[in-house]
């Protein structure tokens, strides 16, 4: 094996040349991305030229995957896998084409959210369709004193209706949620601050996307401190912005970093696949 890592920003961030996601025997490179993963935040693996199985065996290696609540959006035969695309087939879209439009971390809304996901790029656009990330430890260190001092203790209410609605009202292809989809994403309950299970660091975790209310404040005050946490949270030297590549698979870690999906001309395709997998409760 023989892997180079370097970073992509000083923020957060790294490109690993050399892997090959295919060798699922290979157990010193899957440590090594796992490591790299832990120190950089979000990991970018050029050029994967993997078969979904592939995909799916190597997500497996870090824990149970979790299915989508959106299962109409599935890739056939592989229920792990979700088609993020504007792609349509028969007048039906196969995949979510605005997904990530607003910050967030995956999964937040579950009571166990997303440890990983792990965003495989099929067909790209020759502009646009970006993705931004935010590095929450970075977030949380640079917070004044007098805002931490606010939030230190507090826990939030993240629903996954409050971003699905919003982007329903401009897509016909979000159909309303079954009650089986809403008793899913009724809302779960988190620390604001909570600290990672493996680097022991503490990150800010909250976003506008999930993010619906804080505990045990009144709701005019409580929305503004969302929103200070908000703005707080976006300035630019907390942002690395990757500029997909063709086959590029980003491994991205859901407990310190939030990601934002940059929009896109519809006219030319955005085809990816992804996988998610199921972390730890957080505090």
């Amino acid at each position: 094996m023989d892997l180079t890592v370097n970073r992509l920003s000083d923020v957060l961030g790294a490109e690993v040349i050399g892997a090959d996601l295919s060798r699922q025997d290979d157990d010193a490179q899957a440590t090594a991305l796992h490591r790299a993963l832990l120190d950089n935040g979000i990991i970018v693996i050029r050029d994967q030229h993997i078969a979904p199985d592939d995909h799916i065996a190597f997500s497996k290696r870090f824990g149970e995957l979790s299915v989508h609540v959106l299962t109409d959006f599935q890739l056939p035969g592989y229920p792990e896998i979700t088609c993020i695309s504007n792609k349509r087939e028969n007048g039906k879209a196969i995949g979510i084409a605005d997904a990530g439009r607003h910050w967030h971390s995956d999964q937040a809304y579950e009571r166990i959210p997303a440890m990983g996901s792990l965003l495989h790029a099929q067909e790209i656009p020759p502009e646009g369709g970006d993705t931004l990330f935010c590095n929450m430890y970075a977030v949380l260190e640079a917070m004044p004193e007098s805002l931490r001092s606010r939030i230190e203790g507090k826990y939030a209410v993240f629903n996954y209706q409050r971003e699905y609605n919003r982007l329903k009202s401009g897509n016909a292809d979000r159909k309303a949620l079954t009650p089986e989809q809403i008793a899913r994403t009724t809302g779960a309950t988190h620390p604001i601050i909570r600290t990672h299970p493996e680097t022991g660091r503490k990150a800010l975790y909250v976003s506008e996307g999930h993010t619906e209310y804080i505990k045990g404040m009144e709701d005019e005050e409580g929305e503004a401190l969302l929103q200070e946490l908000f703005a707080f949270s976006k300035r630019p030297e907390f942002i690395y912005r990757h500029v997909w590549q063709p086959h590029d698979l980003i491994f991205w870690d859901n407990r310190c970093t939030m990601h934002n999906a940059v929009p896109y001309n519809p006219a030319h395709t955005r085809h990816m696949y992804r996988t998610t997998i199921i972390g730890d409760v957080p505090v």
